[in-house]
């Protein structure tokens, strides 16, 4: 008999398992789920992490975009394929099962975790800053909210390597808006996809306005030299390609596609809901392509309007949109920006935080969590309300406690993680399972998925060394509590010892 942690579930199984009571309604149609991706995608990167970029590659940022999103799109073709071979929730835990064994989902769906719960708690820190900018343009006055009740208590400095006290309490805005996102998620996912596609139309319309408007204050000065710190910025096995910070960690136009590339956390969002779509062969990969393809566009063309108005150095980090507004005199745009900051913020949370109860409850499925508590569907509402629940609550306690230098980069290195391990998978699957339905396939293969991989491991090697240790230690809680209960209760390997598996080998 074969290591049991290794064990493979039949695709048969998994979709078995999404039918009957503890199933999710099938409400969503290809617009819907793009507008989900889109709704997921743009927010932070525009009008959060684009001044964290620029400070590491200055206007080359834009050449970082372009980058992320070519590694993205490699990745987003191997999670077309699979949502349309395993329409359940669960995404890339899902399909990992399905290829490489039962511990290497287990490593994905906690390594979803941190992409997912982390990612909200990121957002939710974003979106605490611009709702205080918007109180201080609404007022026409600094300082409205107290500073004390505005910020994480502590921050770190990426350079330095140092911690140091801001003096507050905690980011009383963020825990707000995580816990009112929570209600909205329990109430349902039609109401919370049409809430969605409100705010969608907002920021894109702000987005718009801001590339319509600031072209008219593009300085080409501002964008020379175009790459101060260089195109390099990755570190394989402790030897830097390109610049450093004193401290050791890569700077420059690939450091940066490696810590702007959070902003591009959402188009497998849409894989997440492949149980809720009406038709997910089909739609699951439009959703997924065309909202990807849609923000990649619309990011480069920021950062290149962005970069024009704003000499690098002056760029504010926690809101750089408006504040590049703010320094060429245009109040009103800054009233604008704000508010579609916090449009466009507040739908990136709801899509982070939507998705990670659907992987919890793919997880309880198999007996890796507890199913009555991950499991339980609310007989109303149609949603994992517990999980939601605790989601939230996980949301806003990250989000009022960390500071976002340290949360953005410990989510990128999850995710890119999960992308090379979805498009490892998609190789495996082609080999073991050829003759499987595929109504979508990713094209060029095998190019695509190797190319995914390759992408997805440069970009994790031009992290900052303490985002591997950080990574080390979140796979490290993950195995322990793997261990502890998800192998002893695993649905998958009583089954397997009951003889209820036919053709397992």
């Amino acid at each position: 008999m074969p290591n049991p942690l290794f064990a493979r579930k039949p695709l048969s199984l998994i979709l078995d398992e999404a039918k009957g009571e503890n199933r999710l309604n099938r409400v969503l149609g290809p617009i819907q789920l793009t507008a989900l991706g889109v709704g997921a995608i743009i927010g932070t990167g525009i009008f959060v992490l684009i001044g964290k970029g620029v400070v590491t590659a200055g206007p080359a940022l834009i050449l970082s975009f372009a980058v992320a999103g070519i590694t993205c799109v490699f990745a987003a073709l191997c999670y077309a394929e699979f949502a349309s071979m395993v329409p359940v929730a669960g995404s890339a835990y899902t399909y990992s099962y399905a290829t490489m064994g039962e511990l290497f989902a287990w490593i994905i769906g906690w390594d979803l975790v941190l992409e997912y719960g982390v990612a909200s708690a990121t957002v939710a820190h974003g979106w605490s800053h611009y709702f205080q900018k918007f109180l201080e343009v609404l007022k026409d006055k600094p300082n409205v909210w107290p500073d004390k009740l505005g910020n994480a208590p502590f921050d770190y400095n990426s350079v330095s390597g140092d911690f140091f006290s801001t003096h507050a309490t905690v980011d009383l805005p963020a825990i707000i808006i995580a816990l009112v996102i929570t209600v909205l998620l329990v109430k349902g996912i039609k109401e919370s996809a049409s809430f969605n596609a409100v705010m969608v139309a907002i920021k894109v319309s702000i987005v718009l306005l801001v590339l319509a408007v600031g072209m008219f204050y593009v300085n080409p000065a501002n964008w020379h030299p175009f790459a101060p710190n260089g195109l390099g910025g990755i570190k394989i096995f402790g030897h830097t390609i390109g610049q450093q910070t004193p401290s050791g960690d890569p700077v420059g136009m690939m450091a940066a596609a490696a810590i702007i590339f959070f902003a591009y956390i959402g188009f497998d969002a849409v894989s997440t809901q492949a149980e809720e779509a009406r038709n997910p062969q089909r739609d699951v990969p439009i959703g997924i392509i065309a909202s990807l393809l849609i923000c990649t566009v619309l990011y480069i063309a920021v950062a290149a309007v962005l970069t024009g108005m704003v000499p690098a150095a002056a760029i504010d980090l926690d809101a750089p949109v408006a504040s590049a507004f703010m320094s060429v005199g245009q109040k009103w745009a800054q009233f604008v920006i704000a508010l579609g900051a916090l449009a466009g913020i507040t739908s990136v949370l709801l899509v982070m935080m939507l998705s990670q109860p659907r992987i919890f409850l793919a997880m309880a499925r198999d007996g890796l969590l507890p199913p009555r508590f991950f499991g339980d569907i609310h007989p109303k509402f149609r949603t994992p309300w517990k999980s939601t629940i605790l989601t939230g609550l996980f949301v806003a306690t990250l989000g009022g406690l960390l500071p976002l230098n340290i949360l953005a980069d410990l989510v990128n290195i999850g995710t890119l993680l999960a992308f090379a391990m979805v498009c490892g998978a998609v190789l495996i699957m082609r080999k073991t399972n050829p003759t499987a339905e595929r109504p979508f396939k990713a094209p060029f293969f095998p190019f695509v998925p190797i190319a995914g991989m390759v992408m997805s491991l440069l970009l994790m090697l031009s992290l900052p060394a303490q985002n591997w240790l950080r990574l080390f230690v979140w796979l490290a809680i993950g195995f322990a509590i793997y261990f502890a209960y998800g192998r002893r209760h695993s649905v998958l390997e009583k089954l397997r010892q009951g003889g209820g598996l036919k053709g397992e080998k």
